[in-house]
């Protein structure tokens, strides 16, 4: 059975992204409601396990775009790389990549007098694939360096606006499940904190 790598589930959920961008600039006012494309590059730590303990931290980085479709509704891609050289101190490795997408709902309080930032407060769902390398898998079928794994995302976070085309990602946490062959449960939950900058991109509604 052939395996998708996560990248090019992320170059699909782009595409994807891009096409409902395209119809959100065609919308006329009867779809009303703040709508723009978010680019976003954050820090990205996950804490995981191996089996059930001990825990461990993965340092790392994600880039995430989503677009702002109808009153709060739209749909956001998540693609995610963390590794760390020494697992819960067990002499292996773990490099993890993970491509995500799905529904977001966007609550979005936009700048007024008096008032000097915008805010953005967001929850999504996402599915799509975990990549696992540079480490140890072991499966009915013998021990794997790599693997591939359905992967589920959910969680949200919140922009603080600096501009109209500037944000800064002050938090997002997600709860992150894989299923990679572990000798025991065959799968992991993991939690994810992130923070960085986002790009904005408002869509002009006619």
């Amino acid at each position: 059975m052939m395996h998708l790598r996560p990248g090019y589930f992320l170059l699909l959920a782009v595409s994807l992204l891009a096409t409902v961008s395209l119809r959100a600039q065609q919308q006329t006012a009867s779809t009303p409601g703040h709508q723009e494309v978010d680019l976003a590059v954050t820090y990205t730590e996950q804490y995981s396990n191996l089996v059930a303990t001990p825990t461990f931290w993965l340092p790392g980085g994600s880039v995430e775009l989503s677009a702002q479709v109808y009153h709060g509704l739209g749909f956001a891609a998540n693609f995610t790389g963390n590794t760390v050289s020494n697992a819960a101190n067990s002499g292996v490795g773990l490099s993890m990549v993970t491509a995500n997408f799905g529904p977001r709902y966007t609550f979005y309080r936009p700048t007024v007098a008096g008032r000097k930032h915008s805010l953005a407060i967001f929850g999504q769902g996402l599915i799509g694939q975990a990549w696992g390398f540079n480490s140890y898998f072991p499966s009915t079928s013998g021990v794997q360096t790599d693997y591939n794994s359905f992967a589920l995302q959910v969680g949200g976070g919140v922009d603080v606006g600096l501009s109209r085309h500037f944000a800064v990602r002050v938090f997002q946490a997600d709860w992150l499940r894989t299923e990679f062959p572990n000798a025991s449960t065959n799968v992991q939950n993991s939690f994810r904190l992130a923070a960085g900058i986002v790009l904005r991109i408002p869509q002009q509604q006619r």
